[in-house]
């Protein structure tokens, strides 16, 4: 199980970008993905999640109306568009998935992780 994260970069506040996040090694139809990020000198935190039942999405309040998680279910791929980007959202951001049923907003709830791929949001 392996999930690939890309998409990162440095851009001007105000900017977008839009992170991916490729899942091999199983049918990864069943599972919770989600994204959290990690700023320097912070601990890692939520930011969202698109579970596998449904099609509910959950934001951080902090990205709430800006980010969109989405999915490509024939590519196995999550998407993390993110928009009206600020200083704040600099960080590394990870994809993570899990196939329990414990809550999604849970770190430690998650088997599965990508690499980070890192976000730069310059004033």
């Amino acid at each position: 199980v392996q999930l690939q994260a890309s998409g990162g970069g440095l851009v001007q506040t105000g900017g977008s970008l839009r992170l991916s996040c490729d899942a091999s090694g199983r049918a990864f139809r069943a599972i919770d993905v989600a994204w959290f990020r990690q700023a320097p000198g912070s601990e890692r935190k939520f930011v969202a999640t698109m579970p596998w039942r449904g099609d509910r999405r959950y934001y951080a309040d902090s990205v709430r109306g800006r980010f969109i998680i989405s999915r490509d279910n024939a590519k196995d791929t999550w998407f993390l568009q993110m928009n009206s980007l600020k200083p704040e959202d600099t960080a590394v951001y990870y994809c993570a998935a899990k196939s329990n049923s414990a809550s999604v907003h849970e770190m430690s709830n998650y088997d599965y992780w990508g690499q980070g791929t890192l976000v730069t949001v310059s004033s």
